[in-house]
């Protein structure tokens, strides 16, 4: 495998804001330093390529209006490697644009493409497994995507179907794709946890570029006719024009809607590296060290007495005490302070008046 044609691409539109008052429409999770490490989920997201992809090789694909961030947050991106879109239209568009562009100068390109919010505890196996996932596309017309072994009936995420009774015979590690199930309820999922052959959607892909162009010919004709009519103006001053012009005309779809769920050569690569997308409060509580009582402190000066099951958050204060809660959550961000059972969180934005 050439590493000089392997690229990754980070998705990083999303408007994620349930980690009010910290993340906002205007400054969206992806932007934040969630886990008080001094690096923001986007940061986090490249570090864990180092060695992979070259800097060189990494692309952008968010909306214009945090144009500003990323330049500020990844000032090692290339300018036209970070791509606008004018308006949201899902993650299929998203892709289709990054891979022609990538496709108009490396059309022998390896591809990775990853959400921006995420987190990963074991970086190393991390690694291992993209390396090894990488190898496999790099010279076949597979699409992988990557499961992670489930722990807990989550009702969050949606799920792969795995026939694990053949692995493939160049990658053992890797497995053909029965189905795509979607986000279960709590029966369901306790069904998947007991069934060995049932992940999560972790929403992180790999595929060389050819064969997610030609997917995209296939399955989504008129997508794939809009950035194929593009071609002329791609790294020239008129594409960002054409692109504001013509991206709203894509149908607003997932790439699991319109790639996964209907091409024939989709595998699974099982994986286990301590994933979570970090969508909420208590997945930040879940995937965070504790302490004996089983609360999580982000922030210099926290102090906690009769206190258990909590998550504190507060990076900007001198210092903060708390007494006597059980279960919730105490979050501060530019003078507002957010107070909340953590069982209540999915109405934070009510609570806000957002």
């Amino acid at each position: 495998m050439n590493q000089n044609n392997n690229h990754l691409v980070i998705m990083a539109g999303g408007v994620g804001s349930r980690f009010w008052p910290m993340s906002t429409s205007q400054l969206p999770k992806q932007f934040i330093d969630v886990l008080g490490c001094g690096r923001t989920l986007i940061q986090l997201t490249m570090d864990r390529f180092k060695g992979i992809c070259l800097p060189d090789n990494i692309w952008i694909v968010t909306s214009a209006a945090y144009a500003d961030i990323v330049k500020e947050q990844l000032p090692e991106v290339a300018e036209d490697h970070i791509l606008l879109e004018p308006c949201r239209r899902n993650t299929a568009p998203c892709i289709a644009y990054v891979s022609w562009k990538i496709k108009a100068k490396n059309p022998k390109a390896n591809i990775v493409v990853t959400p921006s919010d995420h987190i990963v505890m074991d970086v190393r196996e991390f690694a291992r497994v993209i390396t090894s996932a990488m190898r496999f596309t790099a010279d076949s017309d597979a699409i992988v995507t990557l499961g992670m072994k489930a722990t807990r009936p989550e009702t969050g995420y949606g799920y792969i179907e795995a026939d694990l009774t053949i692995p493939c015979p160049s990658n053992k590690e890797i497995y053909r794709v029965d189905a795509f199930k979607e986000k279960p309820d709590l029966a369901t999922a306790e069904r998947y946890l007991r069934r060995n052959n049932f992940f999560w959607n972790a929403g992180i892909f790999v595929w060389n570029v050819n064969t997610i162009v030609n997917a995209l010919r296939v399955y989504q004709p008129a997508m794939a006719n809009i950035f194929e009519q593009l071609l002329p103006y791609y790294y020239t001053d008129k594409e960002q024009e054409m692109i504001d012009r013509n991206f709203p005309l894509c149908e607003n779809i997932s790439v699991d809607y319109a790639i996964m769920e209907k091409a024939d050569e989709i595998y699974i690569f099982p994986s286990s590296f301590g994933w979570s997308d970090l969508g909420t409060w208590g997945s930040l509580h879940e995937n965070s060290k504790k302490d004996a009582q089983n609360n999580v402190c982000i922030g210099e000066n926290i102090k906690l007495y009769e206190t258990r099951n909590c998550v504190v958050h507060a990076t900007q204060e001198r210092k903060v005490v708390v007494q006597g809660l059980d279960g919730y959550i105490v979050a501060e961000k530019n003078n507002t302070l957010l107070i909340c059972r953590l069982s209540e969180e999915q109405r934070i934005k009510e609570f806000a008046g957002d």
